[in-house]
């Protein structure tokens, strides 16, 4: 193990320091000048400490908490630390507010470390929030920027966090400490808005596979998965990605849906973004909240069209913010009309534990690597936009766990869930899962295996009746709550995200479906959201 621990980190180095070289520095440029022709700098200029001329990498650790703190300074603008990435540096935040009673945004930059656009777009946005161009909005909206989600990774050029998990792939079971500062800042601030900014492989898989390099500036994408209510998706597109569009056109920015291709060799299928409730766009979009995926042409190519990135992110991120001023009072509404209609769905109709994408057939526009021309590809295309249900069971009043269930009762108050401990012993009407079949797999996603450490269990199980003689001590959590959806995909058991799953709860016995609302007139004691984090600095 040592010997592995010493090869992984020398690959991260050779990673960073081919990453981080010039252009002119590294082995070849990805592509002829025919392609990148295709992508000339903006007139538009930024200054961040990553993009000033001459530089050969992007804004480091020490000089975004340095650009912070100066932020910092101005008024209505405070410093948050939500928490420390694995190896203890800080994860910097802002919050700019005028005062309560407005809808929050919160705005996520380099989740994987070597995606570094979306964070120097971020920088700059902070800065026009604090006294640029964009500080009129906040007489209507409040803004979070949390530029840097994955410091350890941006410091070593690397996607996943120091110990080699994805931290997109975190935000259900909350492993990372960077996937559960992402949860604290939500939890506190309950943002309406939360936008995501990625980059995208360029060359790569595209090339070896399709002959082709990625054309689009922007891919773009919304919360999809299971059980999102309609009217949050209804929202999604009118209200921010139409506008968001018209953007990107009026700057001739490119743009499609977000999709990418798996790792394995031969595999032409192209996928767009995941429909698991993993990635902290759809678990945000499970938090009733808008959630947009941002994915600017990046992954590769250094710092080729550096300014073009960025300025794809600026465009985007602006029109994003102008549209949650321009429909404030709308999206406070859509969340108190969101939370009733989800917490009212308990004990009626059904609820999908599992979908999955529906696979067509469609062209889509590359580049050809010789000419830098428009080449069409007829692609096998996996929707995100109309799922197919493959479990689907009755939606249950709520769930019980057993008192040895403390840990999962954790992870899901630290995601925002409500849960009641139950003081007395009270009999429950309630479905058990019976284990008809059980092996062990990895976890994966449209790329291919997710970066994780860990196997999961994978069962799959019947429901039986039965009467639960619930002891004290032990938990209730009702689906008449805003969050309902969020804990239906972590306690139903057959699927690769569950708490099951991945080894959180103890054992199927440790958890169950309560049929019938229970009656707590002797008294059960709920146990409140947790406070937030007061690790905070000003």
């Amino acid at each position: 193990m040592p010997a592995m621990k010493t090869l992984f980190c020398l690959t991260f180095q050779v990673t960073l320091l081919t990453t981080l070289l010039p252009v002119s520095a590294q082995p070849g440029p990805p592509y002829n000048d025919a392609v990148a022709a295709r992508f000339p700098a903006p007139a538009q200029r930024y200054e961040t400490p990553g993009l000033q001329p001459g530089r050969s990498t992007f804004t480091s650790n020490d000089e975004l908490a340095a650009f912070v703190a100066a932020l910092a300074r101005t008024p209505g603008v405070r410093r948050l630390a939500p928490g420390l990435s694995q190896r203890g540096t800080p994860i910097e935040a802002l919050h700019f507010s005028r005062g309560p009673g407005r809808p929050v945004v919160l705005l996520v930059g380099q989740q994987h470390g070597d995606e570094p656009a979306g964070s120097e777009a971020l920088l700059v946005v902070a800065r026009e929030l604090a006294g640029g161009s964009l500080a009129p909005l906040l007489d209507r909206i409040d803004v979070l920027v949390l530029p840097r989600a994955n410091p350890d990774g941006a410091e070593f050029g690397q996607r996943v966090s120091v110990n080699g998990n994805d931290i997109n792939r975190d935000h259900l079971l909350l492993r990372t400490p960077e996937a559960a500062a992402q949860a604290a800042l939500v939890r506190e601030f309950a943002p309406q808005l939360v936008v995501d900014a990625h980059e995208h492989t360029v060359v790569g898989r595209y090339l070896e596979k399709f002959g082709a390099i990625q054309r689009y500036d922007m891919l773009l994408q919304y919360a999809m998965t299971a059980n999102l209510p309609p009217a949050l998706t209804q929202a999604s597109e009118t209200m921010f990605f139409v506008p968001l569009r018209q953007a990107l056109d009026r700057e001739r920015l490119s743009h499609e849906w977000y999709y990418t291709n798996p790792t394995t060799p031969g595999d032409l299928r192209l996928s767009m973004g995941g429909v698991q409730p993993d990635t902290a766009r759809n678990v945000q979009g499970l938090k009733n909240a808008v959630s947009v995926l941002l994915e600017s042409r990046g992954v590769g190519i250094g710092r080729l069209h550096a300014g073009r990135r960025v300025h794809s992110h600026v465009v985007a991120v602006r029109s994003l913010l102008q549209s949650a001023a321009d429909n404030a009072v709308a999206l406070l509404a859509l969340r108190q009309t969101l939370a009733q209609q989800v917490g009212a769905a308990a004990c009626e109709g059904q609820v999908t534990v599992l979908a999955t994408q529906t696979p067509l057939q469609r062209e889509l526009l590359m580049l050809d690597p010789e000419t830098g021309a428009d080449k069409a590809v007829a692609v096998q295309w996996n929707s995100s936009l109309a799922l197919r249900p493959l479990v689907m069971r009755p939606r249950p009043c709520g769930y019980w766990l057993a008192a040895d269930a403390a840990d999962p009762v954790a992870r899901l108050r630290a995601l925002g869930v409500a849960v009641q401990q139950l003081p007395a012993a009270l009999d429950l009407r309630a479905e058990t899962w019976r284990e008809t079949a059980r092996g062990e797999a990895e976890r994966g996603d449209v790329r291919g295996r997710i970066a994780d450490s860990q196997t999961i269990v994978q069962v799959t199980v019947a429901t039986e009746a039965t009467t639960l003689a619930a002891p004290a001590g032990s938990f209730y959590i009702g689906l008449d709550q805003p969050l309902a959806n969020l804990v239906v995909a972590a306690l139903e058991p057959d699927t690769q995200n569950s708490y099951f799953a991945n080894r959180l709860l103890p054992s199927l016995r440790s958890a169950a479906r309560v049929l019938q609302r229970p009656d707590f007139s002797a008294g059960a004691t709920r146990l409140t959201r947790p406070e937030a984090s007061p690790e905070r600095r000003e």
